[in-house]
């Protein structure tokens, strides 16, 4: 099947597809691939996966989300309530190290602590997201991490090398800093640039990702 088509109606029509997504007040600005979202969204899982629907669609080379979280008065929480139900939501998932904590100011969730790894930073902000009343997530916790540079570079490059949706002659080169990664080359969708940055992030020793790699069509 051709891929060729207007990049704003098919950024458009993913929106209107993805059954997760409410597009009655979402509005699509795309510049040669270069796509903004602006307007509102009634839940923070439903401004994530919006501008997940626009990284989906081929032709996209940026992505910036200027979508605001206007809650319906049903899913407005306090403060001290979101609060103890997100410091529950974290105690509840086995990924989440005991020490990482929620503050809720104002539909605002503030994750603060240490982890380890990415994955277990990752977790925490999957443990609160969907919970009633939240607006945005604020990710304040700090990777905690020790290794060898070339050990990381070796476990990302090899990564890159198995990963289906990585293609064998992507242009895509990587660079450690002690704990590191920068990233930089070009891929061909934003499948594979996110496939490359979750190589990265799943390295161990991995304490910070640069993200040079862009998309090109």
């Amino acid at each position: 099947m051709s891929k060729t088509h207007d990049v704003g109606v098919a950024v458009g029509a993913e929106l209107a597809f993805d059954p997760l997504v409410d597009d009655w007040n979402i509005t699509v600005v795309n510049l040669n691939g270069d796509v903004a979202l602006q307007g509102t969204v009634a839940s923070y899982p439903e401004y994530v996966e919006a501008a997940a629907a626009v990284r989906r669609v081929s032709g996209v080379t940026a992505v910036h989300n200027h979508l605001k979280v206007d809650l319906p008065d049903a899913y407005r929480r306090s403060d001290a309530s979101l609060t103890t139900a997100a410091n529950d939501a974290l105690m509840w998932s086995v990924l989440v190290p005991e020490n990482i904590e929620a503050t809720a100011v104002d539909g605002n969730v503030y994750l603060e602590g240490s982890a380890g790894h990415r994955a277990q930073s990752d977790a925490a902000v999957e443990a609160v997201a969907g919970l009633t009343g939240v607006r945005n997530v604020k990710n304040d916790i700090r990777l905690v991490v020790e290794a060898d540079p070339i050990d990381v570079t070796l476990r990302v490059q090899s990564a890159l090398d198995r990963w289906a949706l990585i293609l064998d002659d992507s242009d895509v080169y990587v660079d450690t800093d002690h704990d590191t990664v920068t990233l930089s080359g070009h891929v061909r969708s934003w499948a594979e640039h996110d496939a490359v940055l979750n190589a990265a992030w799943m390295a161990a020793g991995v304490l910070e990702v640069r993200d040079d790699v862009l998309v090109t069509v």
